[in-house]
């Protein structure tokens, strides 16, 4: 991982935030001319890139610090940022409208950028939202229909979607072709090590059953290592628990006899209690004493940055040994 060049562009991310808001494009420009530069949607896409482009190309992830990237959108237009770059990498979901729109006016207007779609040529295993459609299902969705739009969390489909980056960065650096191939190569063996480490944490698992005090993000993870997290609401990040979802979830836990609960670092609230008011009502109500956070790995706090933590760090140092805690899974298995 170069955390020189990550560093550099913690750093930055806020000023090219600021510097997007720039209003609509009012006539194309050339396009592609970013030099070594690309734009991500949000940081798991950003990390990603990065670890493909290597030496070649740095990417730039808009979303700040601390902001998960699902549900995020820019304060300003940022397309004139993103046309002058060399290539955009998104997920073509309406969860990322504004990304979206981006793609869109970039494939109409800028040819010399590359605009990656990471969901191409996956779409027919997304899974809707509550279905057992998905990774390991045989049924299937379509990327028109509604469908969970937390893809990046299964590391199966997490490395499919490595090799694209290198095609397209291929496409606008034919140069350096060998290089973006042979780093997805070696990147996509570290991911398979994490569906490894989670294959062998859902053998080992003394529960198939864990609470999950936020929107239910970790679908396509439950389908494709076979437990379950049981949340109080729905997959948008902007979900609000009611009543009878809190006691719910309140009654499952009595009922399994649940002694850890997750929580999803981003919904905490400020210090001193570092902890969503979900988890506060689950201890006020049950003898639950004991949260640990599961990441959705769409954005980054500054501590992890520190740590020169991407995707891989964050499922492997946080999500596993919080998952092993709520299902009672030892370090081996």
């Amino acid at each position: 991982m170069d955390v020189t060049r990550r560093s550099v562009l913690k750093t930055g991310w806020g000023a090219v935030a600021a510097s997007g808001i720039a209003g609509c494009l009012s006539a194309p420009e050339s396009g592609g001319d970013g030099g070594n530069e690309g734009y991500a949607a949000f940081f798991t896409l950003w990390d990603w890139a990065e670890q493909v482009g290597g030496d070649h190309i740095s990417f730039v992830n808009p979303v700040g610090t601390g902001q998960p990237g699902h549900g995020w959108s820019p304060e300003g237009d940022i397309t004139r940022n993103v046309a002058s770059s060399s290539a955009f990498v998104y997920l073509d979901s309406p969860e990322f409208a504004w990304a979206q729109d981006i793609a869109t006016q970039l494939e109409r207007d800028y040819e010399d950028v590359a605009v990656i779609d990471l969901l191409d040529g996956i779409e027919s295993r997304l899974h809707s939202p509550g279905s057992e459609t998905g990774p390991g299902s045989d049924g299937e969705s379509h990327a028109d229909e509604s469908h969970d739009p937390h893809v990046w969390l299964d590391p199966v489909l997490a490395g499919e979607m490595i090799d694209p980056i290198a095609e397209g960065l291929a496409s606008v650096d034919p140069d350096h072709e060998d290089d973006y191939r042979r780093n997805a190569a070696d990147y996509r063996e570290r991911i398979g090590a994490v569906d490894e480490a989670f294959q062998t944490l859902a053998d080992g698992a003394k529960r198939d059953l864990a609470v999950f005090a936020g929107h239910d993000s970790f679908g396509y993870l439950e389908r494709r290592y076979g437990f379950d997290l049981h949340t109080p609401v729905g997959i948008s990040p902007d979900a609000v628990e009611s009543f009878d979802d809190i006691a719910g979830t309140i009654e499952r836990i009595e009922e399994r006899g649940i002694e850890t609960v997750l929580y999803d670092p981003f919904e905490a609230s400020n210090p001193p209690s570092d902890l969503p008011q979900m988890v506060e009502v689950i201890f006020e109500h049950t003898d639950v004493e004991d949260a640990e956070p599961l990441s959705p790995a769409s954005g980054t706090t500054a501590e992890w940055n520190d740590r020169g933590w991407g995707w891989i760090e964050q499922m492997e140092e946080l999500n596993l040994p919080s998952l092993r805690a709520a299902l009672g899974a030892t370090e081996t298995g």
